[in-house]
């Protein structure tokens, strides 16, 4: 279960850059490549280390007026994918 005070970050190895040829964003690993569609772009685009996970849904929530209570159970389960795939990591 991810904390909402939590700090996610790229984890190492990990880096988000727009694909050369579709121009789309990406996850580059060690392992390979993963398109972004844009919601999990703009998600993984905050994950810095410095905000919170409570502070990327407020961001997204106020810059597409949407509920943020709303928004924070779809940042929540984009961040626990990433997670499992070993994408991001958290610091408390």
């Amino acid at each position: 279960m991810i904390a909402i005070d939590s700090r996610p970050a790229l984890a190492p190895g990990v880096r988000l850059q727009l694909d050369k040829i579709t121009g789309e964003p990406v996850l580059l690993y060690p392992e390979g490549i993963m398109a972004l569609n844009s919601t999990a772009h703009e998600i993984v685009a905050r994950c810095d280390g410095a905000a919170t996970v409570e502070a990327i849904a407020t961001a997204l929530a106020a810059e597409y007026e949407i509920d943020r209570h709303a928004l924070a159970g779809d940042v929540l389960e984009c961040m626990e994918d990433l997670r499992r795939r070993r994408l991001i990591v958290f610091t408390a």
